[in-house]
């Protein structure tokens, strides 16, 4: 048994022989298929082009005008595909550029949403601004996340166009400008995707792939990421009187008693983390959430009457997000003397759950990749990945994310990718669409049977179960649990 499935027996999936089906040959890619992978070869020097393109083009999610810049790039591209397009403007007072929303309407096969985004953590006054190539290696800004899987997206859609294979499809392409730094509210920033999320059937992400020695993966399930922030009072006194019946414990052992409640009869349950981000403690205290930074004064000799702690909360399904959150507010409840305590949740980005739907997805596209050659893939641990936006619409379509391309340095100055990943991404994204949008998995000898769901039809009977497929074993408290107002997260 490999590492992956000893860390990750819920959900890694070993292929088909794991799913009951049949080992398919390689090369059983249909003529169809096999002319689109063609095509994805004969524009992949068009495709590093591109993306040098808009590499060069600072993206920032503040440089609103960049982002703008880099949509415009692509919608040009996405036109001449056919593709209606769209530029959604947000409210001037959540300082964000839009989106880009391009569209082709069919009746044939599955709907489907393709997401990828705009903009990158390179802003204008940032050193790291040129795209730079090394060979079959290239430098830049956003090249892998996800300016990379952005081209994926349009070198497939480019080659399906060239094989004949897009004519009644119908593909919905998202390309978000605010991924890195969402606007808020996050129900006004992601209003259109959710949208688009309901009415498809199935939702495919486009940001980096992983590989290890192990092997390649593929992106099932992927964690929440959400807010807490703790806020304690206590009786400001001469310090001589410390913990007796007048003054009490003050706020920062209170504090200290909550975080250590918390490590002690929170945590456990598995993919669920939290962190303490930023405290702080005095007499006098300031803290700005939004920009987590503030200011303490306090003296050795003076019982502090007020702590602040911010924090970040992880987990992979919502059932399991009310389980800690009613847990943390048990554990808040419990005051030292003369003290008292809040907390607070802010919602962020949402859990993807691993449902069976997104394992039944997941097979099809690795027959796709065995099919064409190009090797096999195992689940990826929603542990080892960060939120996305494929998340806000899971509760409405199947999906699988990390489609995109293969490198290194994420978000920092020494960002890498891969350039002989795009074409390989690209193969198993075009092909795995054409199989999608048509009949074509059962005759391509992809071991999975299938029947052609109307479009939405997947969309609306997913909706109305609502899955969640999380195998998670409940060691927090259950009682209390509520869903708190949205607001604005940091991934």
């Amino acid at each position: 048994m490999t590492l992956e499935r000893r860390l990750f027996p819920v959900l890694t999936i070993a292929c088909a022989c794991a799913l009951g089906a049949p080992e398919a040959g390689v090369g059983q890619a249909s003529v169809v298929e096999q002319r689109i992978a063609r095509a994805v070869d004969e524009h992949a020097d068009e495709a590093v082009e591109l993306l040098r393109r808009i590499v060069d083009i600072n993206s920032g999610t503040m440089n609103h005008d960049g982002v703008r810049a880099v949509g415009d790039v692509l919608r040009q591209e996405l036109e001449a595909l056919g593709f209606e397009t769209r530029w959604i403007d947000m409210p001037p007072s959540m300082r964000r550029a839009g989106h880009l929303f391009a569209r082709r309407h069919g009746d044939r096969g599955r709907s489907l949403l393709l997401i990828g985004h705009l903009d990158t953590v390179f802003e204008k006054d940032h050193p790291f601004q040129r795209f730079e190539r090394l060979g079959d290696t290239a430098r830049g800004p956003g090249v892998g996340d996800m300016k990379g899987g952005d081209v994926v997206i349009l070198l497939a859609l480019k080659a399906l166009a060239d094989a004949g294979a897009l004519e009644g499809a119908d593909i919905t392409v998202a390309f978000i400008g605010d991924e890195e730094s969402p606007g808020a509210p996050l129900e006004v920033a992601r209003r259109d995707l959710i949208e688009a999320g309901r009415r498809a059937d199935v939702a495919l992400g486009f940001e980096g792939a992983v590989r290890d020695s192990l092997g390649e993966y593929v992106t099932i399930a992927r964690r929440s990421s959400s807010e807490w922030l703790l806020e304690v009072e206590g009786r400001q006194a001469h310090s001589s009187g410390i913990f007796g019946p007048r003054t009490g414990a003050g706020a920062i052992f209170e504090a200290a008693r909550i975080l250590n409640g918390f490590y002690e009869r929170v945590r456990g349950e598995r993919y669920l983390t939290f962190n303490a981000g930023a405290i702080l403690g005095g007499t006098e205290v300031t803290y700005d959430p939004e920009h987590t930074r503030g200011t303490a004064f306090g003296k050795t000799n003076v019982i502090p009457q007020r702590a602040v702690v911010h924090g970040g909360l992880r987990t992979i399904s919502t059932e399991q997000t009310e389980r800690a959150r009613a847990a943390m507010r048990a554990v808040v409840a419990e005051h030292l003397p003369r003290t008292n305590a809040t907390i607070t949740f802010r919602d962020g980005y949402p859990p993807m759950a691993p449902t069976e739907g997104n394992r039944a997805l997941m097979k099809l596209y690795v027959a796709a990749s065995r099919d064409l050659g190009l090797g096999e893939l195992t689940a990826l641990d929603p542990g080892r990945r960060g939120a996305a936006d494929i998340s806000f619409v899971a509760p409405y379509a199947d999906g699988l994310a990390g489609l995109g391309v293969h490198g290194s340095g994420a978000h920092g100055p020494n960002e890498t990718i891969d350039l002989t990943s795009i074409p390989v991404a690209a193969k198993r994204a075009a092909v795995f669409i054409h199989r999608l949008t048509t009949d074509a998995a059962s005759e391509a000898g992809a071991g999975a049977e299938r029947t052609a769901t109307p479009v939405g039809g997947a969309a609306r009977e997913r909706a109305a179960r609502h899955e969640t497929a999380a195998s998670v074993p409940s060691t927090a408290a259950t009682r209390g649990a509520t869903r708190d107002a949205g607001g604005r997260s940091r991934r």
